[in-house]
């Protein structure tokens, strides 16, 4: 795959590997378990899909940025210096002074089977205002790659509008990579499913759940999900526990026996928390596409990069370091699939003879 070196005047934005568009909220987490009523107190903590991918980039030294729009209010503030101090780009994040911010409110639980309660407070927000009149068009496109998500495209009319801006086919073009993050909630007056599948198609790079797959467009199996989106050069499925699929349309390379698609089993887990692994997985994923590396490994960087996700609690955990991943990419397939992971595992030790402890 081709990513697209941007030229352009002096005074053009600086060209980073990654550009992500998106909401992030602020997050507040429970003290203890319980219902929300039943809370006493919570933690603050930052999150959004897209600015999760661009902290975990730049935490592993790529260059970044993130765009969106947030309130002239203290959350604002408080969004803009957490993801900054990732070492996320922030200087294309404008303030709104008529809207706010957006918070959610979650109880402990696994997002992923509903298990937990949420309460989003977002509903006109500064980011549902986000439009290509008042986004900095050129910063956006100043990168390798534009990381978007189905998240975006539900916000408002004005988002979609800017997502259909976004990733209209035009010379130049950063590589667009798209998560599918079907949110059903998200869309109960619009046909989200069909607007969902629609930017799929204009993306370059597509990460999708095969669960999200079968709610939204009604698909069964990766072979039928790569049949709806003909156009992306890459379509990832990821299938949870049983691991993930890369179809790509650059065939060289490719493992199997048809020459299609590359699958990576994901190592054993002890799930700390599930939320954010889907983000994780997806920078992982670009941060090895950055690197040029073949299917296979790149499968298993962006499992190692949800596995830390996963064996952390909160949105955000440090990416494993690039020379201890690298090592464990390279393991043979024997003991790739022997490999189990636990908090702490990003510090953990390869022996010589290619066993892996973690704590």
């Amino acid at each position: 795959m081709t990513i697209v070196t941007h030229t352009g005047p002096c005074n053009a934005p600086d060209v980073v590997d990654v550009v992500a568009l998106g909401e992030s909220m602020v997050t507040f987490l429970p003290s203890q378990p319980g219902r929300l009523a039943d809370v006493p107190s919570f933690e603050r903590g930052i999150g959004g899909a897209e600015s999760n991918v661009a902290c975990a980039l730049a935490a592993a030294g790529h260059s970044v940025r993130w765009v969106s729009r947030v309130g002239a209010d203290g959350f604002g503030d408080h969004l803009v210096e957490a993801i900054g101090g990732y070492g996320v780009d922030v200087s294309a994040v404008r303030r709104d002074p008529e809207r706010p911010t957006g918070v959610y409110f979650r109880t402990a639980g696994d997002r992923a089977t509903d298990a937990h309660e949420v309460a989003y407070y977002r509903a006109g927000s500064a980011a549902s205002a986000m439009a290509a009149g008042n986004v900095d068009l050129e910063a956006v496109r100043a990168g390798r790659v534009l990381h978007l998500s189905g998240i975006t495209a539900a916000l408002s009319g004005e988002c979609l509008d800017l997502m259909w801006e976004l990733t209209e086919p035009r010379p130049g073009r950063p590589l667009v990579s798209f998560d599918v993050n079907y949110r059903p909630g998200l869309w109960p007056d619009v046909d989200g499913p069909r607007v969902l599948l629609d930017l799929a198609r204009r993306a370059d790079i597509v990460f999708v759940g095969a669960d999200e797959a079968r709610a939204a467009w009604g698909l069964h199996g990766g072979p039928a999900i790569v049949d709806a989106l003909p156009e992306p050069e890459i379509v990832v499925v990821k299938q949870g526990p049983g691991g993930a699929v890369a179809f790509d349309k650059d065939t060289e390379g490719l493992e199997d026996a048809d020459g299609t698609s590359t699958h990576v089993r994901a190592p054993r887990v002890d799930v700390v928390a599930a939320v954010g692994a889907g983000d994780a997985f997806a920078a992982g994923f670009l941060s090895s596409t950055l690197r040029d590396l073949p299917a296979r490994d790149r499968l298993r960087h962006a499992h190692l990069w949800a596995a830390a996700a996963l064996t952390a609690s909160g949105d955000l955990a440090p990416p494993p370091a690039r020379d201890h991943a690298d090592r464990l990419v390279a393991l043979d397939d024997t003991a790739w699939g022997r490999l189990r992971l636990g908090p702490g595992w990003t510090q953990a030790v390869v022996r010589a003879d290619e066993e892996v402890r973690t704590p």
